[in-house]
């Protein structure tokens, strides 16, 4: 019963870090494209909810899913 415990409180802080993250990211992009992007290209600001959705979108379009290592070589 401890281990059961243990790993779903694991899992518990894990989901919360995770959020915590998430929550942060869309700021930080919130606030570089408001800082910069108005200024250098005339765009208009975005939200919080618009950046993270770009964060997501960012992090789905780059991520590197690739299994060629050069271990292999």
């Amino acid at each position: 019963m401890r281990n059961f415990v243990t790993s779903v409180g694991a899992i518990v802080v894990s989901l919360f870090i995770i959020a915590i993250a998430a929550l942060i990211g869309g700021i930080v992009i919130m606030w570089l494209w408001n800082w910069l992007m108005p200024v250098i290209f005339g765009l208009t600001t975005i939200t919080y909810l618009q950046g993270a959705g770009l964060a997501a979108l960012c992090g789905l379009l780059f991520k590197n899913t690739s299994t060629n290592t050069k271990e292999n070589n």
